[in-house]
């Protein structure tokens, strides 16, 4: 045993061992994301750099790091494993459906059977498992009637308040319309509809659709580094879990800085 052990250590000292290892915790454990874009703020901010938790939706189809080019070439498949699925609410870090090598990170808002629409900004959800369970499980939302069905207005903001919209993006002909009105659909099968929580500068399934859960990857496990954009490190962040940074000493922060840094941003991302 003691002979085994030993054999074991030294192969995990050699550079042979080393690399095999980090692609091990890579492919199926957990990998490295940076935050390139505002549309998760203030619960995700620009510069966070996280791991995030690769077995979390099962296993996806490992690529190699850098290059995106799958270890099974010779299949189109983004799954190796199905395993548990996203939850309403959930940031869920995907593949874009339009360009599987590039990386989204959102919230999952709508499940398959769900269904939603957008009115005057706001989300309304009508979950599949019907009205009583609306009725049962929302004392204290706000909730319309439209066609015949119960609906939640803006379910998740009370749970998760990093998500916000912006005053100055009004409904004057200058931007998207389906940041303002969005038709009722049923999200399909296997699908999961997505939306940033900087709702009005996310480009997310409101412009092309959900997302398949083979394009799934995982979900933000902890934020090891962050920094913004004059090069300051934001030590508050380092270590915190999406759950911490909902906080309100941390959401106050990121409050104060998107207010600074876009004041005059008018775009989505």
């Amino acid at each position: 045993m003691k002979n085994t052990l030993y054999k074991a250590y030294k192969f995990s000292n050699s550079w042979t061992g080393t690399i095999i290892i980090v692609l091990f915790v890579i492919f199926f454990i957990a990998q490295a994301f940076r935050i390139p874009s505002g549309s998760m703020k203030d619960s995700l901010l620009v510069g966070d750099h996280l791991f995030a938790k690769k077995f979390a939706y099962g296993i996806p189809m490992p690529h190699l790091p850098f290059l995106e080019v799958s270890i099974m070439p010779w299949s189109d498949s983004l799954r190796l494993m199905d395993g548990d699925t996203p939850k309403r609410g959930d940031i869920v870090i995907f593949r874009y459906p339009n360009n599987p090598k590039q990386h989204f990170v959102k919230r999952c808002v709508a499940l398959p059977g769900d269904e939603l629409f957008v009115s005057e900004k706001n989300l309304y959800l009508h979950y599949k498992e019907g009205d009583e369970y609306i009725k049962n499980h929302f004392k204290g939302y706000e909730i319309v009637i439209f066609g015949g069905k119960l609906w939640v207005k803006n379910p998740y903001m009370k749970e998760h308040p990093g998500i916000h919209h912006d005053d100055k993006i009004v409904d004057n002909g200058r931007y998207p319309p389906q940041l303002f009105n969005f038709a009722p659909i049923k999200v399909d099968a296997d699908n999961y509809f997505m939306m940033g929580d900087n709702r009005d500068h996310s480009n997310d399934s409101r412009f092309w659709g959900s997302v398949p859960y083979d394009n799934i990857e995982g979900t933000p496990w902890f934020i090891y580094f962050s920094i913004d954009d004059n090069w300051e490190i934001r030590w508050d962040r380092i270590g915190k879990t999406p759950t911490d940074l909902e906080e309100p000493e941390h959401l106050d922060k990121a409050r104060e800085e998107r207010i600074r840094t876009d004041k005059d941003y008018h775009g989505i991302s």
